[in-house]
């Protein structure tokens, strides 16, 4: 049986790239990330229209851990809350992927009014672990004793991968934020390297790889790099998981940090023109709405109606007339309307007291990729 590989000591950052090999990638990854960010700004609260794609983004990257759950499931859970009558297993799965999404949150407002850094990071693993499995592994701080990565159940014997050892990792964690700090000669290379060497030091003793993960899309808006942080690349690594891994591993395996940089680049690529693809098809099906809600229920508050449903797009109708942006008699007036012309699915009728769960179909397929609603 082969030995695992071992963190790379004295090996980060990299003294050496092959920048040969890296320049053909980095022209097309910028302008794609460039195109997506022009986008991003012609779009009016993109935190709103493009909340299923946060979604999503939380779903793709737990999958990867091994979470089982999907975006409609997520976001008929927080329509119905304790009423959905799911299993406990399926329960946590779901708490699991929004403590990711509220992690993320979060740590975005904690960037207003600090740089980058280990508590940032601290605080969005302690807020990803919260009342979900995990939550005994010491949320929030670094590990004290070793862990390593293979095989479910494995020992450390058979392993695939030991990181930094417990006793030089808040060494290793000190040297990984000087680095995000540092002046590099490229910054999407920068990132690709930051992103591995968080892996590789695996600080926490759980969630390591959600928030090494969702440290691309914090970069990326620290760094000037998009105007809101709003990128999701989980969808490219999950499709491509085992040469992920494997260009993880040969960085210590063989010093390979180029292989990785390339691999990386790649998936920013081809992540950031699927984001512009998306989010381009959310801003149409904005535009076709607002004048179609406009011209059906000709109130003026047509617009609030059209950004409950853009950021709720599975809900209660409870939750639509009680929202307090609009008159309860006008609100149901324009849930009435859109039910009849078929913007809104209904996923439960109403009964009695029970509320009616509605689903905007139209939004849910684009964040999925697909016709699933």
């Amino acid at each position: 049986m082969a030995k695992p590989e071992e963190y790379h000591y004295g090996q980060f950052p990299p003294s050496k790239l092959d920048w040969e090999k890296l320049i053909p990638y980095i022209g097309p990854a910028s302008a794609a990330l460039a195109r997506y960010d022009g986008l991003l700004s012609s779009i009016p609260n993109p935190a709103v229209l493009l909340s299923p794609l946060t979604t999503q983004e939380a779903v793709i990257s737990s999958k990867i851990e091994g979470t089982q759950s999907t975006m409609g499931e997520i976001l008929e859970y927080e329509a119905q809350g304790a009423t959905a009558g799911l299993s406990p297993e399926k329960e946590a799965d779901i708490n699991e992927v929004l403590n990711y999404r509220k992690a993320i949150w979060q740590a975005i407002d904690a960037l207003k009014e600090s740089p980058l850094c280990q508590r940032v990071i601290k605080e969005a693993q302690r807020t990803l672990l919260q009342r979900v499995r995990g939550q005994d592994k010491s949320p929030g701080e670094y590990r004290k004793v070793p862990n390593w990565i293979g095989s479910h159940g494995c020992t450390i014997d058979n392993a695939r991968f030991i990181p930094v050892s417990a006793d030089k990792l808040e060494e290793g964690m000190s040297n990984w934020e000087k680095y995000i700090h540092s002046k590099a000669p490229d910054q999407l290379i920068q990132l690709a390297i930051l992103h591995a060497e968080f892996e590789a030091l695996h600080p926490f003793l759980d969630g390591n790889g959600r928030i090494g993960r969702m440290f691309v899309p914090l970069f990326l808006y620290k760094a000037g790099l998009i105007q809101g942080p709003i990128f999701y690349v989980s969808a490219y690594l999950e499709a491509n998981r085992d040469e992920y891994y494997e260009r993880l591993l040969a960085i210590s395996r063989d010093s390979d940090w180029s292989g990785w940089c390339a691999f990386f680049l790649k998936a920013l690529k081809i992540q950031a023109e699927d984001n512009h693809d998306k989010a381009k098809s959310v801003l149409d099906l904005y535009e076709a709405k607002k004048n179609q809600i406009i011209k059906l229920t000709r109130s003026q508050y047509a617009i609030h109606s059209l950004d409950f449903i853009f950021e709720r797009p599975i809900f209660r109708s409870s939750a639509f007339l009680n929202c307090g942006k609009i008159p309860k008699p006008t609100a149901t007036r324009i849930l009435s309307i859109l039910r009849t012309e078929k913007i809104l699915k209904p996923l439960r009728e109403a009964r009695g007291r029970r509320s009616g769960v509605y689903t905007f179909s139209e939004l849910l397929n684009i964040a999925e990729g697909k016709k699933v609603f």
